[in-house]
């Protein structure tokens, strides 16, 4: 049996650390959330020589260890708690050539910890086109420790990695810097104190509020014969020890490093320059959002096509081949047309994850972070509300956990309860199933008009939130300081590695998170169209033979249709339709969308999943769900459900809508209240419902 090794990746953001986590774990990977909390929390498996296993954890990204938020908080607490199933045998502090000095600071730091700290210096193919040359030996005589240089991209320096983590128990912990020379007596008291303890790890404990084992703040600072300091000094001491480890660092880099000012003109300066302008930057923001939205469009639709088509074949096959009764109906008409009413939409979805994760790997997103904190500012707003904004777009839960990273309560609490406005990848579904319904397939200046609606909802998404961002800053009365700083990071090829890594987890987590609840919803939903009480459901076939006698052109078919209808009119889904139609009636639904609406409340993509079931349940053909769903007819006003009014208010109405409840869960966590959840729950809801009543009337 292996021996396995726990090795933690650690680092400051942008450092290329996510790419080496790739390259040394391929896709023996998960990601899941660290126990009790939101943090999301990357892990896997690098099969190593000498009969080693070593278990890769991706730790959050950290500048020091003077935590600023609950991610690097988190890094703090697992290195200080050697309990810890994760607390590491090794730790590899990924760090990129060009801006090792800041690096450092981290790496300095970790090593006092005691623990075994490899030094991997990422992006090292850069180094001859910067005029960057490394005393790799110098170097780590100076940090004690051993240094490898790697190029995720390249591929370079991974085995080189690998044998570094395999030899860990050679490299030295001598630390770097004795960070006790900022204050001896204060230190000296603290080692009496606490003899037996490491005197770093007990700094860290009184300077970051965090736990370590058994000791927490308190003890310490309690302690007999221990003189307690304000924060204030505190906050000076760690002033001076950062101090202390810079001009380590400098001396040691001084001898080490060597770069020539003259070695390549200045790229990134000539593109930021062009990439933030105060016009052309949103001009072409613009441009690439409709590139995008026209590729979602066009590049899927033959893939989405042929799902569509084989989950049909596929409802019709299981009904002609599997003996008659209610296990087969229940797999035909409830099981495989729910799951195909999202397994369609995997194509469009993994092509927006797919050119998400483009712009996060080519540096261009902080681009878009820095570009937009000149509008948010405008609505009370930080740049790094942009953030989660942006991530957003994938999904509303891990949106509101990236608002950890604004300091300010008031910004904070703002983003999160206006982050549910933008287009997620939930809303997508249903999106894509209205739009090509009601809006042509048509072209505009060679611009699909399809595509063009759904880059339109993102806009509408986008600015409601500014919008609500705005009346929020000025109705909440709290008190709001705060300063906006972001690091550009170097403009990359993007990896495609990385991305398809990416693409399918990201599609993955959203297809199996939405398939539960949708498997499940749909099998309810199946049970309550397929039995009802009384005899107008027990006598269907009767009853509608009895009213269809006169109409001998009927053929059978349609007779067996009119019966199904009459059925799922008299099921207790169809009864309980009809009792909120009255409510929906008004925005130009009938009582099967009203169904959907309020099962979608479980989650927005089970929309489209629910018409499915409902519209299979009793059908004998093999129309697909986009098919079934255009031959719908309006019961009030005659003439298709689906109109350009009717579509244009359920597009609304899910732009506006809370419907996610694994969101208003996260809000409820992040705010530490119900009452914010509820007033999201309420306000977003009443909202969505006035704008698409607004929106049926005035078209229709």
């Amino acid at each position: 049996m292996a021996k396995q090794i726990n090795v933690a990746l650690i680092g400051n953001p942008n450092t290329g650390k996510t790419s080496v986590f790739n390259k040394l774990t391929g896709l023996n990977q998960k990601v899941g959330n660290y126990p009790g909390i939101t943090v999301e929390k990357k892990e896997g498996v690098c099969k190593l020589p000498r009969n080693l296993k070593a278990h890769i954890l991706d730790l959050p990204g950290t500048y020091s260890l003077n935590a600023s938020s609950l991610d690097e908080n988190l890094v703090i607490e697992l290195l200080l708690n050697k309990s810890d199933k994760d607390y590491p045998d090794v730790a590899v502090v990924i760090s990129d050539v060009e801006n090792l000095k800041r690096n450092l600071l981290l790496f300095t730091q970790i090593k006092d910890l005691g623990i075994p700290t490899i030094l991997a210096i990422n992006m090292a193919d850069r180094m001859e086109r910067k005029g960057i040359s490394l005393d790799v030996d110098l170097l780590e005589e100076h940090l004690k420790t051993k240094v490898v240089l790697v190029s995720a991209r390249k591929n370079r320096g991974i085995d080189d990695l690998k044998e570094a983590i395999i030899n860990y128990q050679h490299i030295s912990n001598e630390p770097c810097v004795n960070a006790s020379v900022v204050a001896p007596e204060y230190f000296e008291r603290l080692r009496k104190a606490f003899p037996n303890q490491s005197i770093y790890k007990l700094w860290l404990v009184i300077t970051q509020d965090v736990n370590f084992g058994n000791i927490n703040r308190n003890e310490i600072t309690h302690a007999k014969g221990f003189i307690t300091k304000t924060e204030t000094e505190l906050k000076r001491l760690q002033h001076k020890e950062t101090i202390l480890r810079y001009q380590f660092i400098n001396g040691a880099l001084k001898d080490t490093l060597k770069v020539d000012a003259n070695a390549a003109k200045d790229l990134r300066s000539r593109l930021d320059r062009i990439l933030t302008h105060k016009v052309w930057g949103y001009v072409i923001f613009f441009g690439i959002l409709l590139l995008i939205f026209q590729a979602i469009y066009s590049w899927s639709s033959y893939p989405m096509d042929l799902i569509d088509e084989t989950f049909a074949h596929l409802s019709e096959w299981s009904k002609a081949n599997f003996p008659p009764g209610v296990f087969t109906n229940l797999i035909s008409e409830g099981i495989i047309p729910g799951i195909g009413g999202i397994v369609i939409f995997i194509p469009q979805i993994a092509f927006l994850f797919f050119f998400i994760s483009i712009l996060e790997e080519t540096g261009y997103m902080s681009r878009v972070v820095f570009l937009m904190d000149r509008v948010m500012r405008k609505f009370g707003l930080s740049g790094k509300s942009v953030v989660p904004l942006v991530s957003g777009t994938a999904c509303a839960i891990p949106a509101v956990m990236a608002t950890r990273n604004i300091e300010n309560w008031k910004e904070r609490l703002i983003t999160i309860l206006v982050v549910p406005f933008t287009t997620c990848s939930a809303r997508l579904p249903v999106y894509l199933i209205i739009i090509a319904l009601v809006i042509p397939d048509e072209t505009f200046w060679g611009f699909n008009l399809q595509g063009l609606t759904l880059m339109l909802m993102y806009f509408i998404g986008f600015g409601t939130a500014i919008g609500s961002a705005w009346i929020l800053n000025k109705f909440l009365k709290i008190k709001n300081r705060s300063h906006f700083v972001i690091e550009m990071p170097n403009y990359k090829l993007p990896l495609g590695k990385n991305i398809a890594i990416n693409v399918v987890e990201k599609t993955k987590a959203f297809v199996f998170g939405a398939g539960k609840i949708i498997l499940a919803i749909s099998i309810i939903l199946w049970v309550l169209a397929s039995y009802g009480p009384g005899d107008d459901f027990n006598r269907a076939e009767e009853i509608v033979t009895v009213e269809n006698q006169p109409n001998t052109q009927l053929s059978k078919e349609e007779l067996d249709e009119k019966i199904a209808s009459f059925k799922l009119r008299n099921s207790y889904i169809g009864i309980m339709g009809k009792g909120i139609e009255p409510a929906v009636a008004p925005l130009g639904y009938d009582w099967k969308i009203g169904i959907a609406l309020i099962s979608s409340f479980a989650a927005r993509e089970v929309f489209v999943g629910t018409l499915a079931t409902i519209y299979s349940v009793g059908s004998d053909d093999e129309q697909t769900i986009k098919n079934r769903m255009a031959a719908e007819k309006n019961p009030i006003l005659g003439g298709p459900l689906f109109t350009f009014a009717s579509g244009i208010s359920l597009l609304l109405f899910y732009a506006f809508a809370m419907q996610c409840m694994s969101t208003l869960a996260i809000v409820k966590k992040e705010t530490n209240t119900w009452k914010w959840p509820m007033v999201q729950l309420v306000g977003m809801t009443a909202f969505a419902y006035v704008v698409s009543l607004i929106a049926f009337q005035v078209l229709k």
